[in-house]
C-alpha cells in the first residue's frame, strides 16, 4: 500500500481531479462539470461522489493522506474561494471550501489559487526542484502568477499576494479587466490580451493580414502563433508588443522579489520563442544592471496534461511535510 493524495483543479467549466503518489505519478484521474449549478452544495455533492468512487476503485492499494485544491481566488490562509467571477456558485460569496471538504473526507485539506498550485508543481515535479526563489507566470485566459521566496509561496497577510496579472500597465483609458479595473497586465499579456492587440493592429493596418478573416470569438492564440510562423506581419507585431509589455513588468517583479529564475507556462507560452524572445529583450532593457544576465526566463518543465492536478497535489504534500 502506498501513500497518495487527491489533487483537484477547479476550472470554470470542468473540475479535474487525480490520485497522485509522492513521485508525481497520476494513478487515476477524472472530472466533473463545474458550471452546471449555482448551488455549491449540489456542486460539491457531485465532486465528492466522483472522487469517492475513484478512491474506492483504488481499493487497498493506496492510503489517501490529504486533498489539495487549486482554484480561482482560492485563499490558502482562509481556506476559502472568495468572489470567483467565473464560478457560478462562488461569484458573489465566500465559500469555505476546506471545512466543507474536511467534513466529507476526514483528511487534511488545503486550497490555493491555481497559479500558486502550478508554482508548487514546478517546485516539486518540474524545473524548480533545486530552487528556493523563483516566479511562475501562467499565460492563459488570464495572467496568473506564483511567487516562491525562500522555498515558500508568497501569500501576504490576507492570502492574495503575488497578483502580477493586476499590475497596472496603462493608468488612463487602459483596457477593461475582468476585475473591474483598467490597464491590468493580463488584459495585454494573456490569450485574450494578444487577441485584443491583433484586432487593434487590424484596425491600424486596415486588415492586411490572414487574421482578418476571423471574428474575435474564432481567433485563438494558437491561430496567431501559426500565422506568425508563416510570417504574418500583424501576428509577429502582436507577439512583439505582448513580449515587450511582459518583459517590462517581469523586470519590476525581479526588482521586488529577486528570483533565481522565471518560468512561463500556459497556452500562450506554447508559442515558444515568439513570446520569449521579445520578453527577454524587453526584460534586459528594463532590469537593473545588477540583475542583467542573471535571471533566466524559461518555459515551464511541467507536462501540460496533468499540471493542474499535480500542482494541487503538491500543495498537500507540502502541508504534510510541515507536520
Amino acid at each position: 500500500m502506498k501513500d497518495a493524495v487527491v489533487g483537484i483543479d477547479i476550472g470554470g467549466t470542468f473540475t479535474k481531479f487525480g490520485i497522485i503518489d509522492r513521485l508525481g505519478n497520476v494513478l487515476l484521474e477524472g472530472s466533473v462539470p463545474t458550471d452546471q449549478t449555482d448551488d455549491v452544495n449540489v456542486y460539491l455533492a457531485g465532486l465528492t461522489g466522483a472522487v469517492g468512487k475513484a478512491i474506492n476503485e483504488m481499493g487497498n492499494s493506496v492510503t489517501i493522506k490529504g486533498v489539495g485544491i487549486g482554484a480561482p481566488n482560492g485563499n490558502y490562509k482562509s481556506g476559502s474561494i472568495e468572489f470567483a467571477a467565473n464560478l457560478d456558485w462562488a461569484r458573489d460569496k465566500v465559500v469555505p471550501l476546506v471545512s466543507l471538504l474536511q467534513e466529507h473526507f476526514k483528511v487534511p485539506v488545503a486550497v490555493t489559487n491555481d497559479a500558486n498550485a502550478a508554482a508548487l508543481g514546478e517546485m516539486i515535479y518540474g524545473g524548480a526542484k533545486d530552487l528556493k526563489d523563483f516566479v511562475l507566470i501562467t499565460l492563459g485566459t488570464g495572467l496568473g502568477s506564483g511567487v516562491v521566496v525562500n522555498g515558500e509561496l508568497l501569500y501576504g497577510h490576507n492570502g492574495f499576494a503575488g497578483e502580477v496579472g493586476h499590475i497596472r500597465v496603462v493608468k488612463e483609458n487602459g483596457r477593461l479587466c475582468g476585475c473591474g479595473l483598467r490597464g491590468c497586465l493580463e488584459t495585454y499579456v494573456s490569450a485574450p490580451g494578444i487577441k485584443r492587440t491583433v484586432f487593434e493592429l487590424l484596425a491600424k493596418y486596415n486588415g492586411n493580414s490572414e487574421l482578418s478573416k476571423y471574428s474575435f470569438d474564432q481567433l485563438t492564440s494558437e491561430i496567431i502563433y501559426h500565422a506568425a510562423t508563416r510570417g504574418d506581419k500583424i501576428a509577429l507585431e502582436a507577439f512583439q508588443i505582448t513580449g515587450e509589455i511582459l518583459g517590462v513588468k517581469l523586470a519590476d517583479v525581479v526588482h521586488v522579489t529577486a528570483p533565481e529564475k522565471i518560468f512561463v507556462f500556459g497556452g500562450l507560452a506554447k508559442s515558444g520563442e515568439y513570446i520569449l524572445r521579445p520578453t527577454r529583450e524587453s526584460f534586459d532593457k528594463n532590469v537593473l544592471t545588477v540583475w542583467k544576465g542573471k535571471v533566466p526566463i524559461e518555459l515551464s518543465k511541467l507536462s501540460e496534461g496533468n499540471v493542474a492536478i499535480m500542482g494541487a497535489s503538491a500543495l498537500i504534500w507540502q502541508e504534510l511535510n510541515k507536520q
